[in-house]
């Protein structure tokens, strides 16, 4: 299994998502990874729902992670994010969400020779659709990631 580096916090997290995706977000703190380097959501500009908005920036933070910082041969693609549980909690003042997400994802080069197969065999006589789903699975990894947020001036 892949051994993905967490984010550094040196750069601002705003900063880092504006540069990579050319999105602006109201965003403060660090990439989530505990409570001491939570994610601050300082504004939610755009009225999105709250699991939308997180699951987005989760969404950012596992392709710089599993994507972005790699080399090209260790760059996964087909990264999905899903909620798996949430728990909110207060402390000091402040409300925090808790969030686990499973994230499945494959090598890039294995997907896209996946794809590949799939558009050229579908539909043709001795395609086996089920085996290629199978070995699609087994070359999927999943993770599991807790990502924390502190959601206090959204609340």
């Amino acid at each position: 299994m892949s051994d993905f580096k967490q984010i550094a916090s040196g750069d601002a997290i705003k900063e880092v998502i504006k540069s990579a995706f050319d999105t602006d977000l109201a965003l403060s703190g660090a990439w989530g990874y505990t409570k001491a380097l939570t994610t601050v959501i300082e504004a939610n500009q755009n009225d999105i729902p709250l699991p939308q908005l997180e699951h987005m920036i989760t969404s950012m933070r596992a392709y710089l992670e599993m994507n972005m910082t790699q080399t090209k041969e260790e760059r996964y693609g087909s990264i999905n994010v899903n909620e798996i549980s949430r728990e909110q909690s207060k402390e000091n003042g402040l409300i925090y969400d808790k969030v686990t997400y499973e994230i499945p994802a494959m090598k890039e080069d294995t997907y896209a020779a996946f794809i590949n197969e799939y558009k050229e065999g579908y539909g043709t006589e001795g395609f086996d659709l089920n085996g290629h789903f199978k070995r699609r699975k087994e070359a999927t990894l999943t993770r599991v990631v807790t990502h924390w947020f502190e959601v206090s001036k959204i609340i």
